[in-house]
């Protein structure tokens, strides 16, 4: 048996998050796709109850943030080197944005693709793009004119940001909205472009066409349960 476990979907992008760190590292690992409410899930992650769980010597790391932390931690000189800065404050921006994508700018992603109205469509929409923005801004300081967040490499926010590259790109084929567009937000439409060719990420980034077939079930499935709710 591996030492270590992955318990997640790989569609997840939090999932997603922990595949690219352990690809970076070069660190093999066993992935266990549990249905969620799994007797493993609970008991590796008691308290949330979500993925991604990362099991180590049969023991559980919890939330996707923590996972790449403890795997760049555990692992420092493998694969393609570190991934959280070596400087203490550009560390400290990298979890700042890391920290804002989940608090912020996710939960817009997903009302987007779950808008029944085109108002609230339009609202979302708007959130993506403001939050884009924002991170257009963050790319062009961190970076520093080089390829990645990380400067000359892929570092923290790359992957805690890039792992929802092709969700982007499939929930704006899902609506109909470019989002991430190269007029308005030309560095970070290439960094985008730069970070799923990546070797390490090129492994395990899922094809946006199967993210958007993944999107529409979950689409179908909500408007067969509001219809449901509606008839009961």
């Amino acid at each position: 048996m591996a030492d270590v476990k992955l318990i997640g979907a790989p569609l997840s992008p939090y999932v997603l998050r922990a595949m690219i760190a352990l690809s970076l590292k070069k660190v093999e690992y066993e992935l266990l796709q549990e249905k969620f409410g799994s007797e493993l899930l609970l008991k590796s992650n008691p308290i949330y109850k979500k993925i991604p769980v990362l099991i180590h010597h049969d023991r559980p790391i919890c939330e996707s943030a923590v996972i790449v932390e403890y795997i760049d931690e555990v692992w420092p000189e493998s694969g393609w080197g570190a991934i959280l800065p070596a400087d203490a404050y550009h560390r400290s921006l990298h979890r700042f944005w890391t920290f804002y994508v989940d608090d912020k700018w996710c939960p817009s992603l997903v009302a987007t693709g779950k808008a029944e109205t085109e108002e609230a469509k339009a609202e979302a929409v708007e959130q993506v793009r403001a939050g884009l923005l924002l991170l257009e801004e963050a790319f062009v300081k961190l970076s520093e004119g080089k390829a990645f967040f990380g400067g000359d490499r892929v570092a923290y926010l790359d992957v805690t940001f890039g792992c929802f590259a092709n969700w982007i790109k499939a929930v704006e084929q899902l609506v109909s909205v470019e989002l991430l567009d190269e007029a308005t937000m030309p560095a970070l439409h290439g960094w985008a472009v730069r970070f799923v060719e990546h070797e390490a990420v090129k492994e395990v980034m899922p094809d946006s066409g199967k993210v958007l077939e993944y999107l529409k079930t979950l689409q179908s499935k909500g408007k067969k349960d509001a219809a449901d709710a509606k008839n009961s």
